[in-house]
């Protein structure tokens, strides 16, 4: 067991899928257009230009930061943040310094394995301008600006993980959530969803001193679009900062990149700390002020989360957990089974006579795809009907069919009456088999029991 214990935060960056870009008119559907040919003045940082807030986007950034849970602060303002690098036409960005949109959010992950829950702390959703976009060719490096100024919403989690497979769930609800919202199509290929961990470890294994001491370095792993990805990048970290801990060494306070095809982390550059952005308001934008009523109608206008609709098929429907988390993945297979169950055409026949939960039958016809969820509600009606109806079998063919299984295995029949009763499966399984499925498997077990005793 590791002597040490990992403190691990996470920033996620999330392209919002607005219509224009966030200071500007240009379209913010950049992904496979001509470099450069999506741009303007604003976005590429001309003199004169002046920024104009995008209002969908302060307000779709509002309901992720409502839906983490989080307070939504009612002044908000944008600063300059500044840094020189080719993909920042301006030498700064506009992003959020002091004053987020949202901070203070507690959201709580369940591990579908163990079904145990974790809180993860929110510290604020803040959004801010894209960069453009470097492409490394050989020797040369070539810039493109399409994506300079699409809305971006930073997530800053607290250090509150402690290993690679709780941050892997986080990401995977959180993406869940992105696109229950509409906000995002959180297309990690096309990097409308980055996540970048910051890592480091501690002596100490008590969470609450471990919190008021955290370790003297971090490092920074940026750009990763895989879960997996994650995973591996911090399991290498672990690794890597562990090695240099023995050795008396601190690990530098460094930014890594994550290479795939290899499985490690590489050096980019020293980590910046906040002081090194020279921070100040952004003088062209006057700050945002939130009444009661407008944050309180951004929040009715929240679907219900999967992890709400989760808790609610356990509680109405006795559904298993495991199979409420597979059913709420996606938004369009959970309402479909929502309109399933609410059919008055279901709710009025007899035709599960032996199953007590209508529902779970629902459920697992969509899970094992029995029935296909791209057909109309009243087709799957008359498919999952006729599944359930009782079976009409010849029980004359069907006694005939069990001798002839019985005949035909002779020595599985010594050895089920020898004590191997677990070969009671295989012969209803030859039985169904013969039977081409048209027969009750508790029937077929039952007339079996009988032959075999």
């Amino acid at each position: 067991m590791s002597k040490y214990t990992p403190v691990i935060g996470l920033e996620i960056h999330v392209e919002l899928k607005t219509k224009s870009k966030m200071f500007c008119q240009c379209d913010a559907d950049f992904f496979d257009k001509e470099p450069n040919t999506n741009t303007c003045p604003v976005c590429l940082g001309m003199p004169g230009a002046l920024p104009v807030p995008n209002r969908t986007a302060v307000e779709w950034a509002i309901k992720i930061g409502q839906a983490l849970g989080c307070a939504i602060n009612k002044q908000s303002k944008f600063d300059r943040k500044h840094y020189f690098y080719p993909d920042l036409p301006k030498a700064y960005q506009i992003s959020q310094y002091d004053e987020p949109l949202a901070e203070h959010g507690t959201f709580e992950i369940q591990n579908p394995k163990t079904e145990t829950s974790k809180k993860i702390g929110i510290t604020r959703v803040h959004l801010e301008e894209d960069t453009g976009k470097l492409t490394h060719t050989g020797k040369d490096t070539l810039v493109d600006f399409n994506r300079s100024s699409v809305p971006l919403v930073e997530i800053v989690t607290e250090p509150d993980f402690d290993n690679a497979e709780d941050v892997k769930i986080f990401l995977e609800e959180l993406h869940t959530i992105i696109r229950y919202l509409d906000v995002s199509d959180a297309n990690m290929e096309e990097g409308s969803m980055r996540m970048e961990p910051n890592i480091s470890l501690s002596i100490i294994s008590n969470k609450e001193e471990r919190m008021k001491n955290l370790p003297n370095y971090k490092v920074e792993v940026k750009n990763i679009n895989s879960f997996n990805f994650a995973k591996k990048a911090i399991d290498f970290e672990l690794i890597r900062q562990t090695k240099l801990l023995d050795k008396g060494e601190t690990p530098p306070q460094e930014t890594r990149g994550y290479d795939d095809k290899k499985g490690i982390t590489f050096s980019q550059r020293s980590k910046e700390e906040a002081q090194d952005y020279r921070y100040f308001p952004e003088p062209d934008i006057p700050p945002m002020v939130f009444v009661d009523h407008e944050i309180e109608d951004l929040r009715k206008t929240l679907p219900e989360l999967p992890h709400q609709k989760v808790a609610r098929y356990i509680k109405d429907y006795d559904l298993k957990y495991a199979d409420a988390f597979i059913l709420t993945r996606r938004m369009k297979t959970a309402q479909f089974f929502d309109s399933i169950i609410s059919d008055k055409t279901l709710q009025n026949i007899d035709i599960l006579v032996k199953s007590k939960n209508i529902q779970n039958a629902v459920a697992n016809a969509i899970i094992n795809k029995r029935i296909p969820t791209s057909i109309s509600q009243e087709e799957f009606l008359k498919e999952f009907i006729a599944l359930h109806k009782p079976i009409e079998v010849d029980s004359e063919k069907l006694t005939q069919v069990i001798d002839g299984v019985i005949a035909q295995y002779a020595n599985q029949v010594e050895q089920y009456k020898g004590g191997k009763v677990g070969l009671i499966g295989f012969f209803i399984g030859q039985v169904m088999k013969e039977m081409k499925g048209q027969a009750d498997p508790q029937e077929v077990h039952k007339i079996l029991l009988a032959k075999l005793q």
